[in-house]
């Protein structure tokens, strides 16, 4: 362009100005032209040291391919540079707009046709890999039994790299787990064991007023439409964790917790529940029912949620659901689908309950955080005896065999002093409000049937217990929520990888974005060293010992 500007009689202009680069700089990076070997061996030799170096610069990577003004471009070019730069890291667990996100930044991209650097391009194949590794597929059940550790699965391996980043705190919704309704559980029952000691003829003397019921009511109300609303949110932003707890192991078998809450809220309302319509029982146990089909064919069926393999004190949550609808069927005056609810819950009761007495040796222990969850075996045999009495009428034989099934393992549990020792507090704690409060109705209900003083006393005690457990628990929960701020950690159980990641992967996707750089780079190495260099390489190599032996056979 220069020579053509010399023959027309003109100066050159200087351009590069307007790229906003210095005459010097200009004037390093400036590629000359191919020259014979000889010649530049000879001009290195005399140009000077520091010329000679800036020769062989490595040119900046500048690519335009618009004409729009020159400050735009550089406006232009910053943008991209911030998009590519941003914590794409959350964006594979957002229901829409993450993905939204990364189609208009496509569509920005496409529009500009800008060239990234080298090292822009290789952070965007990183960041690509540790989030869209997944294709949108949640992982199976054999990779949370391989990625996590564990009784409840709830802990990631050392050997494993998490989806989402541990090093910071993630999104509020995204570390509310399903296992939040638990809270609802505890509270919703006190409700039905206050309108229990109202109505029950063994604690009339106590003259609990409608009143208490009343306000015990609405407070869990309150508390399941607050918890409802936050994980309706977190199913509309961030479905795929929504997706990833209901495919867990462990964690479906909480999706249980709130139809029985509201089972729970509608057996404690304070108006009778033979004034409610018939359609509201269907409707609670509806999801129910589709879960039990679910979780209970994937028990029998084997695989890798077969019930030995998954078995935990958790898995009670799946049979009580069935204890309870069959409880408020009864009071509600229904008979034959309240009873086919119940057989199926005693049979897969008994199925449970002795696979988690003979627990195989390769089964993971609970480690002391979970200790709670032990009550959890009290909850289905307490609350099948009072549905059993509702059912038949009267608390009979078969009804006081599951009371005093109960009752044994409430004392059991009791006097292991050494499970309340050292336990930290967590979500986990509400596993021992629900099932004692099912024992304290049940203890009621008995001692309306077996009316004495021991009965009376034990119904009042147990229920007292119970109250006193379910406040210190909801006072403690307030406090680590709003005051301490750590009740809800990163849930790491929901950032398994679909496909495991080791810790070189970093490097193999660098060494992936770069790849072409390298061989460009090898094949200008040995295209200089057989044309220029290939005398001196000769020369200077050691002939190999076939060379040598037809050296010497040659005359």
């Amino acid at each position: 362009m220069a020579e053509l500007a010399l023959q027309n009689g003109r100066p050159p202009i200087p351009w590069w100005p307007l790229l906003g680069l210095d005459a010097d700089a200009w004037k390093l990076s400036v590629t000359p032209p191919p020259q014979p070997a000889e010649h530049q061996h000879a001009e290195a030799a005399t140009l000077p040291q520091p010329l000679n170096q800036a020769r062989y610069h490595s040119q900046p990577a500048l690519t335009i391919r618009t004409e729009e003004p020159p400050p735009l471009q550089r406006v232009r070019t910053v943008s991209r540079s911030d998009s590519t730069t941003r914590d794409r890291r959350f964006d594979h667990f957002k229901t829409f707009s993450g993905r939204l996100e990364r189609q208009l930044s496509n569509l920005r991209v496409v529009a500009l046709d800008i060239e990234p650097a080298a090292d822009s391009s290789s952070n965007k194949i990183i960041s690509e890999e540790e989030t869209d590794d997944d294709d949108g597929e949640v992982p199976t059940a054999d990779r949370y039994f391989a990625a996590l550790e564990g009784a409840e699965l709830e802990t990631l391996r050392p050997t494993e790299v998490s989806a989402l980043p541990q090093d910071e705190t993630w999104p509020f919704l995204l570390r509310f787990p399903i296992n939040t309704f638990g809270m609802c559980l505890g509270v919703s029952s006190q409700a039905m064991l206050w309108k229990t000691l109202q109505s029950e003829p063994s604690t009339a003397f106590l003259h609990v007023s409608p009143a208490v019921n009343n306000a015990l009511w609405w407070v869990p109300t309150s508390l399941m439409a607050l918890i409802s609303f936050i994980y309706l949110l977190k199913v509309v932003f961030y479905f795929e964790a929504v997706r990833r707890e209901f495919h867990h192991p462990i964690r479906v078998n909480f999706f249980f917790a709130p139809w029985i809450a509201c089972l729970f809220l509608v057996k404690g309302m304070p108006h009778p529940v033979t004034d409610i319509n018939h359609v509201v029982w269907y409707i609670l146990m509806a999801p129910i029912l589709f879960l039990d089909l679910k979780i209970y064919g994937q028990w029998m069926s084997g695989g890798d949620r077969r019930l030995s393999k998954v078995a935990t004190p958790t898995n009670h949550l799946a049979v009580v659901g069935n204890f309870v609808g069959a409880l408020l069927g009864a009071k509600m005056g229904l008979r034959e689908v309240p009873i086919f609810f119940f057989a199926v819950g005693v049979v897969h009761y008994l199925v449970l309950f002795v696979t988690l007495y003979r627990r195989l040796p390769t089964n993971a222990k609970l480690p002391k955080e979970l200790h709670p969850v032990f009550f959890l075996f009290i909850a289905a045999p307490s609350v099948a005896s009072v549905g059993w009495a509702r059912l038949c009428g009267e608390f009979n034989y078969a009804a006081k065999i599951l009371y005093f099934t109960s009752l044994f393992l409430y004392m059991s549990l009791v006097v292991r002093i050494n499970m309340f020792r050292g336990v930290r507090f967590s979500l986990a704690w509400w596993a021992y409000t629900f099932p004692m409060t099912s024992v304290a109705i049940a203890t009621a209900v008995y001692a309306s049937a077996v009316t004495n003083v021991l009965t009376r006393a034990l119904a009042v005690g147990l229920s007292g217990l119970a109250s006193v457990t379910v406040a210190g628990v909801l006072v403690t929960t307030v406090y680590i929520a709003f005051v301490r701020k750590d009740l809800f950690p990163n849930d790491v159980s929901i950032a398994v990888t679909q496909r495991p990641k080791a810790k070189f992967g970093k490097i193999l996707a660098h060494i992936r974005a770069s790849g072409d750089g390298v061989k460009d780079l090898g094949f200008a190495v040995s295209r200089h060293g057989g044309s220029s260099g290939s005398d001196t390489n000769s020369a200077s190599e050691s002939p190999s010992p076939i060379a040598r032996g037809r050296r010497r056979a040659d005359p």
